[in-house]
């Protein structure tokens, strides 16, 4: 069984930072309501503070369609870019769980 994996980037200002933070801590506990959202969290990184990065984890690929189509999401996504010092940047990997 496959899973989708999204990670994501968005680098703030000394100005903006405390904003994306509390902008991205709502969308992420929302996001973690939708179906098919496995896990959805949003980390610091801890040698470039201004970042903020997200990892998510979906059931399938019609459940991130999903969470794109929501409202909500589309804009967290602009506020987000409008507040950010660089286009934000996203990837997203199909991925099959394993054992070693």
């Amino acid at each position: 069984m496959s899973v989708i994996i999204v990670t994501g980037t968005v680098l703030g200002t000394p100005a903006t930072i405390d904003e994306l933070i509390r902008l991205s801590i709502e969308h992420v506990r929302r996001s973690r309501t939708e179906a098919g959202c496995v896990a959805h969290a949003v980390h610091r990184h801890v040698e470039e503070p201004l970042r903020l990065v997200f990892v998510e984890q979906w059931s399938d690929k019609d459940a991130l369609l999903a969470h794109f189509a929501v409202p909500a999401s589309g804009a967290f996504v602009e506020a987000a870019a409008n507040l950010a010092a660089e286009p934000p940047g996203m990837e997203i990997y199909e991925a099959s769980p394993t054992r070693l």
